[in-house]
């Protein structure tokens, strides 16, 4: 890594972790800014090179985390929908009275529960994302390099 870092060299790789809130105002920001910045500046210093590279990849972990628990999600959400409408008798009767017997309530609630963990964990994914990358672009604007915690190394 450079020995002096210039307040440009600073400056630009907290852009880099700020540029990752994007995603907020259009799909996939959290990748296109973030990377067109990095591979536009990466070869004029090590140290935007490396907080480059960290951003991205930590980015790119939140997104393969929250794919995973999308995933284990599905088939729950399936079953628990497909007895919650069984329960409910909509289309037996024109009143459309929901007959919410007590044990098969008990059951689809303990259904919910793998659900609300994941729900749960997508939330501390997000807490977790916000905190990081504004941490990163703080410490980057010191010139502190930041490593992300829970991060695959993708991008070596």
């Amino acid at each position: 890594m450079d020995t002096t870092l210039t307040k440009h060299q600073m400056n630009l790789a907290s852009i880099i972790h700020i540029s990752t809130f994007s995603k907020y105002f259009f799909p996939f920001g959290n990748f296109i800014l973030p990377l067109i910045l990095w591979i536009s500046n990466k070869s004029q210093s090590s140290f935007v090179d490396i907080n480059g590279r960290n951003a991205l990849n930590f980015q790119i972990s939140v997104l393969l985390y929250s794919l995973i628990l999308g995933i284990v999600c599905i088939p729950f959400l399936f079953f628990t929908a497909f007895d919650f409408f069984q329960m409910a008798n909509l289309l037996e009767h024109n009143t459309h009275s929901i007959d919410l017997p007590v044990r098969s309530f008990y059951d689809l609630s303990l259904r919910m529960i793998p659900v609300g963990i994941a729900g749960l964990l997508f939330f501390a994914l997000l807490i977790l994302d916000v905190a990081c990358s504004i941490i990163a672009g703080i410490r980057a604007s010191k010139g502190i390099l930041y490593n992300y915690p829970l991060t695959i190394n993708f991008i070596k």
